[in-house]
């Protein structure tokens, strides 16, 4: 027996912490870090007789991040009871959706243009339920990812290890609220599975759902893996392992790919093959490089989910969904092919210009009335992201306005400064938060255009360097742009270079 080839096969679960004031069901600040175990009561901490209600925004930041993913929103749902044990888990069960979710049936179109060529998956065709193939290429620019559901349910407690000797249970998460995203298995390499969660996360960022750090925790991805193998022309598929926890692109990229190969070469030595109702769900070593099984799923029966008997089932109004809606607004991706054709800009400059919503307002803001958009970009991306960087804030954060770059923009275009004159108005600015009208103004940095004031100039600094004279008439040309640095130095920097150059160039033509 011969594998003929193999292929992967992966399926998501995103879970994303919402950026709601209070927690899911209680009045409980919703926030990231603290002294443990300090936000919590009765209702998160699923002490006998608390009683959960729903917080207010909870349900339309999960209409709202099904609206930004293409799903339907449901006008009918409600809460279950999901019943397992976690020590973190105070309960002994979490609140979630089973049977009604709010959100079905959307999509995420992945762009493919992050591969390189030798790894851009091909294949025209969809999976459906009348074929298994390759998942969607459409245009031959994206790949897209069914979303199957989404759905709102807590988050637990969070469990720390110190040193191996003691664990303890902050509960400050506890009871947060969550949104878990649930993919169809589109996804046909690691590669892929980064790129969705990459993809999500920008997503969720520029519809304010969430703030998406997956360092602190509120962004968690389970990674559902098997193979297609072929055989002797015979087709195979291996159990599925549930990759929990991972909160990186590179783990979710590292673990797939682990987990691929161990998974080809327990197929070759053991025969395990795919069985609808069992799962091994396994977690992440990173430092070893390695999955490793923690337990085994046998079916959602295990789960025993029943109606949440505290919270009613409810009807999601038309006037909450229009709300959801009208938060979204232009999506990324739409977003960087709409500057890449209006403006004219790069692939590097859109992908950076669009890398948060609040960016690429600031950016359309300031190009609104410049006379070179793809000046305001340069200075942007050259300049004012560099001095966020270096201060560490956002641009929201920024003590200048896009009026600022707007200004600078086109006083350099009308010549009225040079570009090096830009740089020191930029930096003025940036310390004064002034316009660079008033700067220009107050250090008299406007450049002279009038042709006689320069004439004067030129013909001086001719008269003072007959040995430059000399050898430009003896073949060395590069005469010309020393002379050009002596007018500019006489002129403080003033003189327009375009008037100033064209001057010397005639008036050395005719010694």
């Amino acid at each position: 027996m011969a594998i003929d080839k193999w292929e992967i096969v992966i399926g998501c679960e995103i879970h994303t912490q919402l950026l709601t004031k209070t927690k899911a069901f209680c009045a409980c600040e919703n926030r990231y870090g603290g002294m443990p175990n300090t936000r919590v009561c009765p209702v998160c901490l699923g002490l006998p007789g608390a009683m959960p209600r729903i917080s207010k925004g909870y349900v339309e930041l999960g209409a709202v991040a099904g609206h930004a993913l293409n799903c339907n929103i449901a006008r009918f749902t409600k809460f279950d009871r999901k019943h397992y044990f976690y020590p973190d888990l105070t309960k002994g069960y979490q609140i979630t959706q089973y049977d009604i979710p709010l959100c079905t049936d959307g999509h995420v179109d992945l762009p493919l243009w992050h591969y390189s060529k030798d790894e851009q998956p091909g294949g025209p065709k969809c999976r459906d339920k009348n074929f298994k193939g390759e998942p969607c290429i459409i245009d031959g620019k994206y790949r897209r990812v069914r979303i199957e559901r989404i759905h709102l349910e807590e988050d637990v407690g969070k469990s720390l290890h110190l040193q191996g000797a003691h664990s303890y249970i902050d509960y400050n998460r506890s009871g947060t609220p969550l949104i878990e995203i649930v993919t169809k298995p589109d996804m046909t390499s690691p590669e892929e599975a980064a790129l969705f969660m990459q993809t999500v996360q920008e997503i969720l960022r520029y519809v304010n759902v969430t703030a998406g750090n997956l360092e602190e925790g509120n962004m968690r991805c389970d990674a559902n893996i098997n193979l297609n193998v072929w055989e002797d022309g015979k087709l195979y598929h291996t159990p599925i392992s549930e990759i929990k926890n991972l909160n990186s692109f590179k783990s979710i990229r590292d673990a797939c790919t682990y987990e691929a190969q161990r998974q080809l070469k327990e197929f070759q030595e053991d025969r395990q093959e795919f069985n609808p109702g069992f799962k091994v769900t396994m977690g992440w070593d990173e430092a070893k490089g390695q999955t490793v099984i923690q337990r085994t799923k046998n079916s959602f029966v295990d789960y025993r989910f029943v109606v949440e008997p505290d919270i009613k089932p409810f009807s999601v109004s038309e006037e909450l969904i229009q709300r959801a809606l009208s938060r979204v607004g232009e999506l990324p991706e739409i977003k960087r092919q709409r500057f890449k054709k209006e403006y004219g800009l790069s692939d590097f400059d859109v992908e950076t210009l669009t890398g948060s919503r609040a960016l690429a307002l600031w950016f359309e803001e300031a190009a609104k009335g410049a006379k070179d958009v793809k000046k305001v970009a340069n200075w942007i991306l050259a300049e004012l992201l560099a001095v966020l960087n270096e201060k560490n804030i956002t641009i929201e954060k920024v003590n200048i306005t896009p009026k600022h770059i707007t200004e600078l923009v086109n006083a350099i275009a009308d010549k009225k400064i040079t570009s090096a004159q830009g740089k020191t108005v930029f930096a003025k600015m940036m310390e004064s938060a002034k316009l660079p009208s008033e700067i220009i103004k107050e250090e008299g940095m406007e450049t002279v255009s009038d042709t006689g004031a320069i004439e004067a100039i030129v013909d001086q600094v001719i008269a003072s360097n007959p040995k430059a004279v000399a050898d430009y008439k003896g073949g060395k040309t590069n005469v010309v742009g020393w002379l050009m640095g002596q007018v500019m130095k006489e002129s403080h920097g003033k003189a327009n270079p375009g008037v100033a150059t064209k001057l010397v160039q005639e008036k050395l033509s005719k010694l």
